[in-house]
């Protein structure tokens, strides 16, 4: 019997569960500061895209296109970056996140710029309120 998938706690700290999709658990991040979803593949000991089977490949592609998608509508930005770092958090997961010139981190990357600003539950009820039908 092989080990059970578990969320790493660090990325269940930073989010709340929009959906699980067929292949991934879809966060929001809670940082007020931007629209942020990490996709989590739910397969145990998954670290980069190539430990992915080609079927698993081809469906985290159709869910980062789906969320890239509910980013834009919702989120209106100038440009959504996705990435796939995990050299703080080993536990593959993708990173969506909503752009907008002169946000807090323009034009650079968004990992490791200032401190993580939690959202108010009225604003993660709503954002997920407009997320989940567009996923």
């Amino acid at each position: 019997m092989s080990d059970p998938f578990r969320l790493d706690p660090r990325l269940a700290d930073e989010g709340v569960l929009i959906a699980s999709l067929p292949l991934c658990d879809l966060l929001l991040r809670d940082d007020a500061r931007t629209l942020w979803l990490i996709l989590v593949p739910r397969v145990a000991h998954a670290v980069e895209l190539h430990d992915l089977g080609p079927h698993q490949q081809q469906q985290l592609m159709a869910e980062m296109v789906g969320a890239s998608r509910a980013v834009a509508q919702v989120a209106q930005p100038t440009k959504v970056n996705t990435g796939a770092l995990g050299n703080i958090v080993r536990q593959l997961h993708i990173h969506v996140v909503a752009r907008h010139e002169g946000d807090f981190a323009w034009p650079g990357p968004v990992w490791g710029i200032g401190e993580r600003e939690p959202m108010t539950a009225e604003r993660k009820a709503d954002l997920i309120g407009q997320l989940k039908p567009l996923l």
